[in-house]
Parts: structure tokens; C-alpha cells; sequence
């Protein structure tokens, strides 16, 4: 009952923040056994990624554990989210155009719950051009962190298909980390 409260208090506390304590905390209750790691996500540094298949906005399928043996950066992302359209751009700068010849990396987006018109739209504005996936009701998203949580968020994947790195919101310091691991993995 201690860890239930605590994880209550835990999500009532970060989601006053975003304005969804109802919602985090329903989802709490719901589930007694969910684990809530940092920014409320449900996995943490060392964990295998949870496995996923989804569809490029051109069509074509995505399967996460194909990938084993490649370094996998996953971002959460979508239109509608100011942080997610601040960080893009220095995802293509300083990650997408550095890496995307390398064939051992991949980068995609995860667009959150929109069509893949909307997708297209507001990533052809912003001028990014790495891979988009549409995860249209959110399924995806939920597997790594509470579903009514927030977004930007990038997860990075060793080639072992473990989680090397966490990241949410654009914080500076933490995306050079990011950008720096990323070269440190691929150099």
C-alpha cells in the first residue's frame, strides 16, 4: 500500500505540472503493480525496449527488434507539441544529417496519435527529413511511458536492444549528452 501511495503522490506531484494529476492518478489506481520511473516513464536505462511495429508515413512497417545490432534513437513527438517543434530542427542538424549514412544507426520519429497527413505537414514546415512512424492511437507511446504524459521524448537503444538513454523535454545540456553518446556509439 506504501508503494502505491507513494507512486500516487509521485504522478499527482509531476502531472500538476502538466494539468493531468486526474488522469495520472485514475491510472495509478487502475494499476497497482505500474512501476513509474523519472518523467513518468515505465522503463528505465538498462531494459530491453519494448518491441513495436508501426507504419512509415509512406507506408511501409517498422519492427523494432528487426533492428537489433543497430543503434536505435526512438523521438516522441507531434505537431501539436511546441517543445517537440523547438527540438526537431536540432535533431536533423546534430543527429538525422551527422549519422543518417551510417548503417549502423537508425532514427525515427513517433508521431503520437495524428493522421499521416498532419504528419507530413508539419514536418515538411519544420524542414525535418528523417523517417516518421504514426502511432495513430497511442499504443507505442504507452509501452514506454504513462499515456498521459507528456511529450517531446527520445529513447536511445544499444545494439543489444537495451535503453542507454532517456530523455524528456528539450533541456540543452542533456540533448548535447544525447548528441554526444550518439557519436560516441557510432565514431
Amino acid at each position: 500500500m506504501k508503494k502505491l501511495l507513494f507512486i500516487v503522490f509521485t504522478i499527482f506531484v509531476t502531472s500538476c505540472v502538466d494539468g493531468k494529476a486526474k488522469h495520472a492518478i485514475d491510472a495509478a489506481i487502475q494499476s497497482d503493480s505500474v512501476v513509474v520511473y523519472e518523467h513518468d516513464y515505465l522503463v528505465k536505462v538498462g531494459d530491453i525496449a519494448p518491441d513495436f511495429t508501426l507504419h512509415y508515413t509512406d507506408g511501409r512497417v517498422f519492427t523494432l527488434s528487426q533492428f537489433r545490432g543497430k543503434v536505435v534513437m526512438l523521438q516522441f513527438t507531434a505537431s501539436w507539441c511546441g517543445i517537440c517543434r523547438k527540438e526537431m530542427p536540432h535533431i536533423e542538424s546534430e543527429i538525422w544529417q551527422k549519422h543518417k549514412d551510417n548503417p549502423d544507426f537508425v532514427l525515427v520519429g513517433v508521431d503520437r496519435e495524428e493522421t499521416k497527413e498532419v504528419v507530413e505537414e508539419y514536418t515538411s514546415k519544420l524542414g525535418t527529413t528523417y523517417p516518421m512512424l504514426l502511432d495513430d492511437k497511442g499504443d507505442v507511446f504507452a509501452s514506454y511511458a504513462l499515456r498521459q504524459s507528456g511529450i517531446t521524448r527520445n529513447v536511445l537503444i544499444d545494439k543489444d536492444g537495451r535503453i542507454l538513454m532517456l530523455t524528456r523535454r528539450y533541456v540543452e545540456p542533456e540533448f548535447k549528452q544525447l548528441v554526444e553518446k550518439i557519436d560516441s556509439l557510432l565514431d
